[in-house]
């Protein structure tokens, strides 16, 4: 590997150390081969996202200017063009590596412009289109580094655990979302618990949350698991040499549930957290289970039930053919 190629590789794993807590304590479970393929990919979604919500001091159009520049040599050197960048050499070999889903970057690279321009959802069908492109395609980028018994089996719950993710994040940062002009807790879920985002914001600069909130957190946590359930069958569809890693994974970001669970669905009291205690002993413990047990679901409790549409994908996301990691 050229000296260029190694020094991409590297400054992802950095990226990766520093932004990545959770999953980069879960990929150091996985084959040391494929880590460097893993830090890639994360350094591409990380990279994107300090663009648009790290530049905060640029007006909204030249962090848009930035990210197309960004996007568009990620898709010039997709074509064979030579890319002068920090991290994209290392994409782009992965990319070559294992002939992932061009379609899949350019889904993840539209769902961050539209953190951009828009600043809610009206339905959670709208937000699932949104998480289709910033959370379900890194599931389905990240299967073929992890290798599957069945992929199309695996496919799925891969999108799955991408949303059951990347929805635990929204219910935890609802503050730091707020204070970046966002909300990502759908505007119907909102209505139906009698809460505005004046209270949301009221909650935040408090720091406690109301009753109607806490009610509307805990709904939202239920909606959650489901998304864990569905994503639970992957888990064991996996090659045995990838089990631990995800295994880790889903038990940590699902153990963020736990958390907020454990303060009364006050996500404003304090910011919700997996001590270190317990992230080392999920991980020793994934590393000492046996491949293809199945995983624990996460939470307090089972999961709420769920109208279809909570754990569906939206009809741009529907599979051609037939998680996932964040």
């Amino acid at each position: 590997m050229d000296t260029d190629l190694t020094a991409a590789y590297e400054s992802c794993r950095e990226l990766h150390k520093r932004h990545g807590r959770t999953y980069y304590l879960a990929t150091r479970l996985l084959p040391q081969w494929k880590r460097r393929h893993v830090h890639a990919l994360y350094g591409f979604t990380r990279y994107a996202d300090e663009i648009v919500d790290r530049t905060d001091d640029l007006p909204p159009a030249d962090r848009a200017a930035a990210l197309d520049s960004w996007s568009e040599r990620f898709l010039a050197g997709l074509h064979g063009a030579p890319v002068d960048d920090p991290l994209l050499p290392a994409v782009l070999h992965t990319i070559a590596v294992f002939d992932l889903d061009r379609a899949d970057f350019t889904a993840f690279l539209r769902s961050m412009a539209m953190d951009l321009t828009v600043t809610s959802y009206p339905r959670y069908t709208d937000l699932l289109d949104y998480m289709e492109g910033s959370a379900a395609v890194i599931g389905t980028m990240m299967l073929p580094i992890l290798g599957s018994t069945d992929r199309a089996a695996a496919r799925e719950p891969a999108r799955q655990l991408g949303f059951a993710f990347q929805l635990t994040n929204f219910i935890r940062d609802v503050a730091e979302d707020l204070a970046r002009g966002r909300t990502y807790l759908p505007d119907e879920d909102l209505a139906m618990f009698g809460v505005t985002r004046a209270d949301l914001v009221d909650a935040a600069r408090r720091r406690q949350a109301t009753p109607p909130i806490i009610a509307l957190i805990e709904y939202e946590v239920g909606r959650a698991q489901a998304h864990y359930a569905a994503a639970a069958p992957g888990v064991t569809l996996l090659e045995p040499a990838s089990q631990a890693c995800i295994r880790t994974a889903y038990a940590l970001y699902g153990g963020i549930l736990d958390e907020i669970a454990a303060v009364g669905y006050d996500v404003f009291a304090r910011r919700a957290v997996v001590p270190d205690r317990r992230r080392a002993a999920v991980a020793l413990r994934a590393l000492l289970t046996p491949a293809g047990t199945p995983v624990t679901l996460p939470g307090p409790a089972a999961p709420v039930e769920a109208s279809p549409a909570a754990v569906a994908p939206s009809a741009a996301a529907a599979p051609v053919s037939t998680p996932a990691a964040p």
